[in-house]
């Protein structure tokens, strides 16, 4: 879907309100798979684990921190990893040495400490980029684009999960943005997310008044957490602790997260039009992250990542300034001192988060196409087939990542991570490629392999 109106890089020339508005729609996009994954990390810990409070704090905190990092250039948001699950899960049941006798709540300081190993570790690919000189030549779109695909399908699975505990709410949900972005007018058609979150959220009251249930028979809306929520109430932080054993078990699994990182960060450059793995720089980027995953993780918050829902976020609202993403960020720190609020929005019903995923989610896979197409990337040449069919199919083959054995520790390199690795290196050792990064800037926007061909470079 493109639109077709003219990109608004300044939200400041829409006015306060209006700005107030798009950081919310932000907001609302992050908070269901935010919010996720300290649910989760409770199961695993019988309810002694992350706190939905600390996680809004630090992402709304590490948001911020890797916008200063980045020359508040990058409109990026950072939500709660899911990369990191396995490794909690497996720190919950870890029963010798140290951990023999401890209960669950002591065992969580363990697998922050080992999060915070783990974010450090962005530090030291960080200084490899910057060392290495003109590391987009390991990036052509042949590689990225297909990356860029295989985020948005991979995360089609868990639209369609959601959407199907109530199709209806779903359908309402996905025909408001629809009906906003296509149809409606100045403000109204670059608002379309918050749009259909408050329209369809409106639906579920209504139906839940009159007795509608969802396909498994539950109730729509559940207000049991709101009621047992404060107004106001101080995070609750605690202080991270370090064992070797935990540090095995968790920092290794930054080798998925950093391939994942570089390819969020290729689409959101293709969806914006501004190469950030030039400026303000893949290393930049790659601290940010790391250092916002470091810092959540030593208090009690879950690693930290750039969100694809955001990413669509842009390219459905055509508005590309970092500072609404920044407001995003402030009001996810707000919620984490209001517990009452974080439940209401935690209410939200998942058949609407997924029918809203259905345009964010198809939406990266759309800015991938785009990314391929708009650089004539050449598939008559047999090695750009090859790495774009191995990049697709180790991205969505392997739903469950390829798990290995390192010193005793299990290690899951997540699909994307793999198609990642698997493109990088193919277009380095594939015989044929004739792409030299900034050897001619002006052939590289003919050959199409700049991230805008129609911006004017420079000489």
């Amino acid at each position: 879907m493109s639109n077709n109106y003219e990109a608004i890089r300044d939200a400041r020339s829409l006015g306060i309100p209006k700005m107030l508005l798009l950081g919310l729609q932000h907001m609302f996009a992050m908070f269901g798979a935010t919010i996720l994954v300290p649910i989760l990390v409770n199961s695993y810990f019988n309810g002694e684990g992350l706190s939905i409070q600390v996680t809004l704090f630090f992402a709304g905190i590490g948001t911020l921190f890797f916008h200063v990092c980045s020359k508040l250039k990058v409109p990026a948001f950072l939500g709660s990893s899911f990369a990191f699950l396995g490794g909690f899960a497996t720190v919950a049941e870890l029963d010798t040495g140290i951990f023999a006798d401890m209960t669950y709540g002591e065992k969580l300081p363990y697998a922050c400490g080992g999060i915070v190993v783990a974010g450090l570790l962005y530090l030291i690919l960080a200084v490899v980029i910057k060392l290495v000189e003109r590391v987009m030549r390991f990036l052509p779109p042949v590689v990225t684009g297909p990356i860029i695909i295989c985020i948005g399908l991979s995360l089609a699975p868990s639209a369609v999960n959601n959407a199907s505990s109530n199709w209806l709410l779903a359908l309402i949900a996905l025909a408001v943005i629809i009906v906003f972005n296509i149809w409606g007018k100045g403000m109204w058609k670059i608002i379309p997310i918050l749009l259909g979150v408050v329209i369809s959220y409106a639906a579920a009251l209504i139906m839940n008044a009159l007795g509608f249930t969802n396909a498994d028979g539950s109730a729509i809306l559940d207000f049991s957490g709101v009621a047992a929520s404060s107004f106001v109430g101080l995070p609750p932080f605690l202080l991270c602790k370090f064992d070797v054993t935990a540090i095995l078990v968790m920092a290794p699994i930054a080798l998925a997260t950093m391939m994942e990182h570089i390819g969020d960060i290729s689409a959101i450059s293709a969806t914006v039009g501004e190469n950030y793995l030039e400026d303000p720089g893949l290393h930049r980027t790659m601290v940010g992250d790391g250092l916002a995953t470091s810092l959540s993780a030593m208090f009690g918050g879950p690693a930290n990542t750039t969100y694809g829902e955001n990413t669509g976020v842009l390219e459905l609202s055509g508005v590309f300034d970092p500072k609404v993403i920044r407001l995003a960020a402030l009001y996810a720190v707000i919620l984490s001192f209001i517990p009452k609020m974080s439940a209401i929005i935690g209410s939200l019903p998942s058949a609407i988060i997924g029918g809203v995923s259905f345009i964010l989610y198809g939406m990266i896979s759309a800015i991938g196409i785009r990314n391929v197409v708009e650089n004539k990337v050449d598939f008559t040449k047999s090695r750009n087939l090859v790495i774009a069919a191995v990049i697709l199919v180790c991205g969505l083959g392997f739903s469950g990542g390829l798990t290995f054995t390192v010193g005793g520790t299990s290690v899951t390199l997540t699909s994307l991570a793999l198609a990642a690795l698997a493109g990088i290196l193919l277009n380095a050792v594939l015989p044929g490629n004739d792409y030299i990064f900034g050897e001619n800037p002006s052939g590289d926007i003919n050959r199409g392999v700049s991230f805008n061909p129609q911006k004017k470079q420079k000489s």
